[in-house]
């Protein structure tokens, strides 16, 4: 059974289709990225998988269950088991390193524990380990807001990893960094599926880097799927077709 599967599903904003007839399926361990141009639906369609935005229709199956007929308390739950990492890192600035890091455990606490900042030994034990593995340990003490882009974002990316995440949705990960720090963040998230087997769904413009790193592509257009198959795949013929004709709003690192 697919970890993911997304069954005809649709979004509109005022009156606008943003996503139309969505459908596709996600392996567990498999990284997957999903390209197009600007407003093609990309973080309409991860933000409906945790529902951060309410799908209007279709199903969303995760681990066999329906996201979109989940209570309030069931959804808390199956959320986390999904990571989500941010193209403006989504981090508490006045808070440290570790702090953000342990915010990823709200998901498992009551309302009081998360009030409170109450965590376990073992929990902090986690996060430093994440943030040794991610090279930025020695920050650990450090206000997120003294750290660079490159560096919060991999702060984002423990923050999701303590979660202890099937799934991670990454959106527009490396849009807001320079080429070495896109370079570092999509290396981490690559071992992340190789060493971790957990399974990442990352939005991209940069056609050249989902080539590089994905498993498999999708591509959408205008809110349509217009292409899903394994990289390799992905040929000119087919970029055009994401793009429309005027292929100057490819990103190429």
């Amino acid at each position: 059974m697919a970890l993911l599967e997304i069954r005809a599903l649709n979004k509109s904003y005022q009156g606008h289709r943003v996503l139309t007839n969505i459908d596709f399926t996600v392996e567990t361990g498999e990284f997957l990225s999903v390209i197009g141009p600007s407003g093609a639906g990309k973080s309409t369609l991860l933000r409906c998988i945790n529902r951060l935005v309410e799908a209007d229709s279709g199903e969303i199956l995760f681990n066999g269950e329906n996201i979109l007929k989940l209570g309030r308390k069931s959804l808390r739950k199956e959320r986390a088991n999904i990571g989500m990492i941010f193209q403006h890192y989504n981090l508490v600035p006045r808070l440290t390193v570790i702090e953000n890091v342990l915010h990823g455990r709200f998901g498992y606490k009551s309302t009081l524990q998360g009030m409170f900042g109450i965590f376990s030994e073992e929990e902090k034990e986690r996060a430093f380990y994440l943030l040794e593995k991610l090279g930025i340990a020695e920050h650990a003490y450090k206000r997120c807001d003294q750290l660079s882009g490159g560096q919060q974002q991999r702060v984002g990316i423990c923050r999701a990893l303590i979660q202890d995440p099937k799934l991670i949705l990454c959106d527009e990960p490396i849009a807001s960094l320079d080429p070495h720090s896109s370079k570092v963040i999509m290396d981490y998230l690559k071992s992340i599926t190789e060493e971790m087997g957990i399974t990442c769904i990352v939005n991209l413009h940069q056609v050249e880097v989902a080539q590089s790193y994905s498993n498999r592509i999708i591509g959408l257009n205008k809110g349509h799927l217009v292409f899903n198959g394994p990289n390799r795949q992905l040929d000119s013929h087919h970029i055009g077709e994401v793009y429309g004709m005027d292929t100057r709003e490819l990103i190429t690192v």
